[in-house]
């Protein structure tokens, strides 16, 4: 499928690793762990498994939740000997992940064109609130929307039809960017079109449809859009 411009009307945006950078992690672990590259892959892999697994089995905890078992998961894993409290104070660095710099000036200019901008998120409710915040971008959103309205986590089509209820979009007429491969697909299955953020130039995956259109960054799309 290719992407078309004319019928988008409204653009909605994952979060973590779309418009904040997960991999600054990393850096909170490096003051427990002395090789925090893998402790930190082997967390967000496990953060997303248990989404995946949590929605068929009707398990769904709030995804701060769900970020703490399984950070809690990949210390264990790792024999890395931390207290309680500084396990919290590693996963409160997803309070003051770092914005990508294109995309405070990319979302001004879709909202200036006249698109309305949402974010679409796993996120509960305050970690999106402090993500917001931290990024400085809630005077350019037209609304935040989380998985915990409906207990239910991508790539489920029941987001993403809440979604368009919430913004009051046809959901053929919205295009939902994100640098996630599941999160594309999920959004293409319900009826939005799918714009891959591929920041790291990654491969597409040899599985399920390919992306609507694939970009380097928020810039891309937004050049994209003719904005």
């Amino acid at each position: 499928m290719s992407f078309d411009p004319t019928r988008v009307s409204t653009v909605t945006f994952d979060s973590y690793s779309t418009l904040v950078d997960v991999d600054a992690a990393e850096k909170a672990l490096a003051e427990h762990v002395a090789d925090p590259e893998p402790v930190s892959k082997l967390w967000r892999a496990r953060s997303l498994e248990y989404t995946f697994v949590g929605n068929p089995i009707d398990d769904y905890r709030p995804f701060y939740e769900v970020n703490r078992a399984a950070l809690q998961y990949a210390l264990d894993a790792s024999e890395v000997p931390v207290s309680e409290a500084e396990r919290d104070e590693i996963l409160a660095v997803y309070h003051e992940l770092d914005v990508f710099d294109d995309v405070r000036d990319s979302i001004e200019r879709l909202q200036s064109a006249g698109y309305g901008c949402y974010v679409v998120s796993n996120g509960n409710p305050e970690m999106l609130d402090s993500m917001v915040e931290h990024a400085d971008i809630g005077s350019l959103l037209d609304g935040v929307i989380s998985a915990d309205e409906v207990a239910t986590f991508k790539p489920d089509a029941e987001l993403y039809r809440h979604a368009a209820a919430r913004t009051g979009t046809p959901i053929d007429e919205i295009a939902h960017a994100t640098a996630a491969w599941f999160d594309v697909m999920g959004a293409q299955h319900a009826g939005m079109q799918g714009v891959w953020v591929d920041r790291k130039s990654s491969p597409w995956e040899p599985f399920g449809p390919e992306p609507d259109l694939t970009v380097p960054d928020l810039r891309a799309f937004a050049d994209e859009l003719g904005v």
